[in-house]
């Protein structure tokens, strides 16, 4: 693929973000082609040689990008940011495991405490997820059962392509088309957001 006389191949990694910020998903995918691979066998590496959560963790990096390409300032290289934000990835599943196995013994005799849990937050969660499910109805049907299969049936961008007939390209530039549209119309629970990134 050519742009504007260079291919998408020559583009530096900064170059090709300012192009995805413009909305390019092609660019998008040069970008995810580069590092998938990448980020794949270092998520391999450090959580425990799990394939499947090294595979989530690929997409959860790719699908945040893609909901804010803000995150990234360009003030150093994409390779080094991104090395950064899979460091603190693995480094919050280090926290989770180990907070896991300490209180693993003592769940079930603190279950019964936590049923005054934030009713606030459960109906902030609630109106979140209702508004989600209005906008899905506004957008084309190829966009909202590309969104509703990765996100809600949880299949892979290869299993996606087969159910809808379509490339794995196409499925990637979609989901990039979606989640910034979603990422607009849902600023005001831009809180939940956040603490999902945490």
């Amino acid at each position: 693929m050519r742009l504007f006389g260079k291919s998408l191949q020559s583009y530096t990694d900064e170059e090709l973000f300012t192009r995805i910020r413009e909305g390019d998903s092609k660019a998008f995918g040069e970008l995810y082609d580069r590092y998938a691979g990448w980020l794949m066998r270092y998520f391999y590496r450090m959580l425990w040689k799990d394939k499947e959560l090294a595979e989530d963790q690929v997409q959860e990096f790719f699908t945040k990008l893609a909901a804010n390409v803000d995150v990234y300032d360009g003030k150093r290289s994409f390779k080094t940011w991104a090395f950064s934000v899979a460091n603190n990835m693995c480094k919050n599943h280090y926290r989770h495991a180990a907070v896991k196995e300490k209180s693993a013994p003592m769940i079930s005799a603190e279950l019964s405490e936590t049923e005054y849990s934030s009713t606030a937050e459960e109906m902030d969660h609630s109106s979140f997820l209702q508004r989600l499910e209005d906008e899905l109805l506004l957008l084309d049907e190829d966009r909202r059962s590309t969104f509703v299969l990765r996100f809600f049936d949880e299949l892979s961008i290869k299993e996606i392509a087969l159910a809808l007939d379509c490339s794995e390209g196409t499925v990637k530039s979609r989901i990039f088309y979606t989640l910034q549209h979603l990422n607009k119309k849902l600023k005001d629970f831009e809180h939940l957001l956040l603490n999902e990134r945490q």
